[in-house]
């Protein structure tokens, strides 16, 4: 890689990365990613923290598409991290193994999973199902428990490496999955993946710094232009349009619900957002959008 293109990625390198790590990063695991999906990946790394040397972040990219995941050392660490941080245990439930479990009631009354016995001896027989169970300190063990037809849509996953790991290491890729819902769910990490729309030409700039503090007010998504519209206004008005259609895609609908929205999750932002900030809501919306999707259908690691 030359000096040129090297100085090209001076503006990524965070924390414990170089202009070096970046290029090896660009030519290995975002070996797909055209020059603006790379940026926008390593700016979402940036903003999140997420080191891709160490497999905390990683790319895909499928029909000129970008998605952005975090794996499961990522959750790790930040968990660490975290207040109260006691550890966590995954196990695997083979068909041959002695499995019970049950829920009890907290004093807050919600509903927590018991494992009262897994026992194996050998031949354990095919993988059936699994648990990981995450620990904090003043709290309940937080314990996800699925079966393996929940995930079995993996292998027919339509990104390439997802699905190649899940079929050649199955066992592997269900434990992590496993403790990355249960260590998100336990220290509240909201790191979730994210799907970028647009094709090879079309990445939008990310704006990581301000996720949080992006949101105009109804008034002005909805507020026609008072003159003769530039360019910049034209450009300006069809995101708005795109922001109103995707927040009624999310149930947000009207202006009270609307304002509602925007005070808890843009307190601050400005009046006069510009197109980059405009397009920043846009693609908080749609990453919201899809979490809601990959809840309801467990869909990417």
């Amino acid at each position: 890689m030359s000096n040129n293109q090297l100085q090209a990625y001076q503006g990524l390198a965070y924390g414990e990365l170089t202009t070096q790590d970046i290029a090896v990063v660009r030519s290995t695991i975002a070996k797909d990613c055209n020059e603006e999906q790379f940026k926008l990946f390593m700016s979402i790394a940036k903003a999140s923290g997420a080191n891709p040397v160490m497999n905390e972040i990683y790319p895909a990219v499928r029909g000129g598409q970008l998605t952005v995941q975090f794996g499961v050392d990522f959750f790790v660490r930040k968990s660490k991290e975290s207040d109260g941080y006691q550890g966590y245990d995954v196990q695997l439930v083979h068909e041959n193994d002695e499995f019970k479990m049950h829920q009890e009631k907290a004093e807050d009354g919600r509903y927590f999973v018991v494992i009262d016995e897994h026992s194996w001896g050998f031949p354990r027989g095919r993988v059936i199902g699994g648990y990981a169970i995450a620990y904090r300190e003043g709290y309940k063990p937080f314990t996800v428990v699925m079966e393996v037809e929940e995930v079995e849509h993996f292998k027919k996953s339509n990104i390439g490496m997802q699905k190649t790991m899940w079929t050649n290491y199955f066992n592997d890729m269900f434990k992590k999955h496993m403790a990355r819902r249960a260590l998100k769910a336990a220290f509240e990490l909201n790191f979730d993946d994210e799907t970028v729309e647009g094709g090879n030409d079309t990445v939008p700039e990310y704006q990581p710094q301000g996720r949080k503090d992006i949101t105009p007010n109804q008034d002005i998504i909805d507020a026609p232009p008072t003159n003769e519209p530039t360019e910049e206004e034209k450009q300006i008005k069809s995101i708005r349009t795109k922001i109103t259609k995707k927040l009624k895609d999310l149930g947000v609908v009207g202006k009270e619900q609307v304002a509602a929205y925007i005070a808890k999750n843009a307190p601050k932002m400005g009046e006069n957002p510009s197109i980059a900030e405009l397009t920043g809501l846009l693609d908080m919306i749609q990453m919201e959008i899809d979490m809601k999707e990959m809840q309801n259908g467990d869909e990417l690691e």
